[in-house]
This record gives structure tokens, C-alpha cells and sequence, in this order.
């Protein structure tokens, strides 16, 4: 029966029918099976709707609605600003600017096609104007993009809270650490392609020095406002001040007062569109999360969860092995399949697997996100390729060849998060 509800779900993706749909397709099989615990449509419905209502969710609109504020606000290029300042005349200064301004531009929005969108709407310009290989630069953004679904705040994250029942607030807190790590393992792949292909020093040094005339505290006092912003949000919830959804609530007022009063870059008019925007942006994710949660309960009553992880205990003796298999199916199924639906549905079937071995959950949330949020920059379905790709007006497929050396830079950081837990695990006090 499980095979069948797996079958007939990825039959409908490949009809390309709407994921929301192939798994009510799915879920619905056993029901038109007469199969055991199953009492009919009534239960998918039920289901689909109490999955939606619970209180963890409500962070996910208000962080999308976040960082749609800071986007429009100019937060983006004001960070950039500050980072071009500090490194911008070193080797490969520029392109660390950038991965930087998308590791704390992350810690605003929590999505890495807004991360992708809003850096690389302000830096692919920027840096093609100061003679970089327009592809290069593409690639650049689209794979780091995916910092800001591993950087908290982070919807995935509070998505795998949702389906596990972990700790929303230490699954930001162990994401901090790993973000930075895959952040300087992707930096250093870039000080090494532009070592190798060169820069054009006098143009990048007059363009910093432009920026140095103004001094460095004018320009910080102009950048205060968003730097400060992952402060708050990190620090309040480290502290215990408020909870992950109140810091989603409290992301969202900072960022109206600081774009409409203190930067003054947004107009008070606006204030609708972005409501729209966002809401537009959350409805069909919603509608994801209460389907997938309807299909895991589902799976769960046909006793899949337990299946799979006798399955796994019968057939693999160590922690190792497990680890790289599972890391090598959300690999692959990154290419093909959205993050949320696939922690969604996957999360609570696999952690009993993984519990099995000693895996600590936090630590399994912090590798389950950084191997999907590789999928965001991954052929052909990979989202940050189609958005940098548009940004660059190239394709998508040229900007991912040029990607390759920056995912396999983001791989090797995911295979040392996955079998160094302490990466994860040492903010937490648990390492």
C-alpha cells in the first residue's frame, strides 16, 4: 500500500500536476484501497486543515512578509556596503562582499530566493560594471542565496519544527554556525577563481575608494539600522525574550520603522502591496504544508515510518552509512522538489531512522535543511538558478554550469556538518 501512495504521488509530478494535488492523489489511494484506520476523505480534510492551524506557521508569512519590507527597502545594498568597505580591494574582496551580504541578509528574510532576488538585483550589476564575468557572478548569487534558508531566521527550519516537534528556537541557534562555515567554504573557492582568472584592480579600487571618501562612519551610521536588525531577531531569541513567532512578528515592525521612518526608501502607500505580496507568495506554500502534513499522517497510519526504519536498522550497521544515504536522497530530491513539501513529508518519517543512531534531531533539522537548500541552486528545478538567471538575463543552465565549483564547495561544507555535529550542536551547549 505504501508503494502504491509513493507511486501514484510521483506519477502526478511527473504529469507536472501541482505537488499540493499529486499528494492529496496520494493520500486518497488508500482510502479507495479500503485499507485499514483510514476513515475516508473526511480524514484528509480534517487533517490538512488542523495541520495548518497551529501557531509555529504563523512565523512563516510574517518572515516572507519581512523580508518583501527590507527588499524594497534598500537593506540589501546598504549591507553590501559595509562589507565592500572592509574586503572589497583584497583578492576576491568583491565576491566575498557578496556571500557575506547574503549570510546576513538571510538573517532578515529566511528564503533563499528572496536572499537570491534582493542581493542579486543590487550586486550582479555592480559587479559586472567592475569588469566580472556576468555568468560568474550569477552563479556567485544563486548558490549563495541559499544562505538564507540555513542562516536563522529561517522558514525551513520552522518547517521542520512543525513536522518534528524540535525546538524552533534551537534549530536557529544550531543553523548560525554551519551558515557561517558553508559561507567561508564558498568564499574560498571565490578568492581562488579570481585569484586564478584575475580582477580588474584599478577599476574595483576606484570604486572603493569612492566609497572610502565618505568615511567609514558615515557609512556605517548609514548601515547601522540593518545591521542591527539579526541582532535583534538572533539575540531575543537566544536570550529567551521572545519566541521564534514573536521574533517573526517583531522582524516585521522593525523592518515597516526602519524602511518607511528611518531610511525613508519606502512610502507609507506601499504598505498594501507588500501585504499582497506576500500573502501571494505564503497561499500556495500553505496550501503545501496542510496537504503534506495530511500525507505524512496518512503514511504515518500505514505505519511507513516504522517500515522504512526497519528496513534501514535491518540493512546498515553504522551511523556513517545511514547519514550518506539519506544525504544522497535529499541530494537528488533537491533537484527535483521544493524544500518545504520535502521536510515536510519526509521529516517525520525519517527521524525515527536516524534517532535510531544516535542522531541528535536538532542536528539532523541542521543537515536536512543545508542538503535541500543545495537543491535551490541544483538542475533543472533549482529556484536561485531561475532567479539569478532572470536578474543576469541568462539561462538557467548556463548560470549552472558555472555554479558546479560553488555547490561542490557548499557539498563539502554539508559532509562535514553532517558527520562533525558539534558544527551544529555547540551553541546549543549539547556538543
Amino acid at each position: 500500500m505504501i508503494g502504491i501512495v509513493f507511486i501514484v504521488f510521483f506519477i502526478c509530478l511527473v504529469l507536472a500536476i501541482p505537488i499540493a494535488i499529486s499528494m492529496v492523489f496520494g493520500a486518497w489511494m488508500p482510502i479507495l484501497l479500503d485499507a485499514p484506520g483510514i476513515s475516508g476523505v473526511g480524514y484528509l480534510i480534517r487533517n490538512a486543515f488542523s495541520g495548518a492551524d497551529t501557531t509555529p506557521i504563523i512565523a512563516v508569512p510574517l518572515f516572507i512578509l519581512a523580508g518583501v519590507i527590507m527588499a524594497e527597502g534598500g537593506i540589501s545594498r546598504r549591507l553590501f556596503n559595509v562589507f565592500a568597505y572592509a574586503v572589497g580591494k583584497r583578492t576576491g574582496g568583491l565576491p566575498c562582499a557578496v556571500i557575506l551580504t547574503c549570510l546576513f541578509y538571510g538573517a532578515i528574510s529566511g528564503s533563499g530566493p528572496a536572499t537570491t532576488a534582493a542581493v542579486g538585483a543590487m550586486a550582479i550589476p555592480f559587479m559586472v560594471d567592475l569588469g566580472y564575468d556576468k555568468t560568474f557572478c550569477a552563479a556567485i548569487i544563486a548558490v549563495a542565496g541559499g544562505l538564507g534558508v540555513v542562516i536563522p531566521p529561517s522558514i525551513p527550519f520552522v518547517l521542520y519544527s512543525l513536522a518534528t516537534g524540535v525546538s524552533t528556537g534551537a534549530l536557529f541557534i544550531a543553523g548560525v554556525l554551519p551558515g557561517i562555515f558553508i559561507g567561508l567554504c564558498l568564499m574560498v573557492y571565490a578568492v581562488w577563481y579570481c585569484r586564478k582568472r584575475g580582477e580588474d584592480k584599478a577599476r574595483i579600487a576606484e570604486k572603493v575608494d569612492e566609497m572610502k571618501q565618505s568615511g567609514f562612519f558615515r557609512l556605517f551610521k548609514d548601515s547601522f539600522w540593518a545591521l542591527l536588525s539579526p541582532v535583534i531577531v538572533l539575540g531575543g531569541i537566544y536570550s529567551g525574550f521572545f519566541t521564534p513567532t514573536e521574533a517573526a512578528c517583531v522582524s516585521v515592525f522593525y523592518s515597516f520603522i526602519i524602511s518607511i521612518f528611518v531610511y525613508r526608501s519606502v512610502p507609507v502607500s506601499a504598505v498594501p502591496r507588500f501585504l499582497r505580496g506576500a500573502v501571494k507568495t505564503y497561499a500556495p506554500l500553505c496550501f503545501v504544508i496542510a496537504f503534506a502534513i495530511a500525507f505524512g499522517r496518512v503514511l504515518a497510519l500505514l505505519k511507513a515510518p516504522v517500515l522504512i526504519s526497519d528496513f534501514v536498522l535491518n540493512t546498515f550497521d553504522s551511523k556513517i552509512s545511514v547519514l550518506l544515504i539519506i544525504v544522497g536522497i535529499f541530494f537528488l530530491l533537491g533537484m527535483v522538489m521544493d524544500t518545504g513539501p520535502a521536510i515536510v513529508i519526509l521529516a517525520p518519517i525519517l527521524l525515527p531512522v536516524v534517532s535510531a543512531f544516535g542522531v541528535d534531531p536538532v542536528h539532523f533539522g541542521v543537515i536536512m535543511v543545508v542538503n535541500l537548500s543545495i537543491g535551490l541552486a541544483t538542475p533543472p528545478f533549482g529556484l536561485d538558478l531561475f532567479v539569478a538567471g532572470t536578474l543576469a538575463e541568462l539561462p538557467p543552465m548556463t548560470v549552472a554550469k558555472k555554479a558546479l565549483p560553488f555547490i561542490a564547495a557548499f557539498t563539502i561544507a554539508l559532509l562535514f556538518i553532517t558527520y562533525m555535529p558539534a558544527l551544529s550542536l555547540l551553541l546549543l551547549g549539547r556538543s
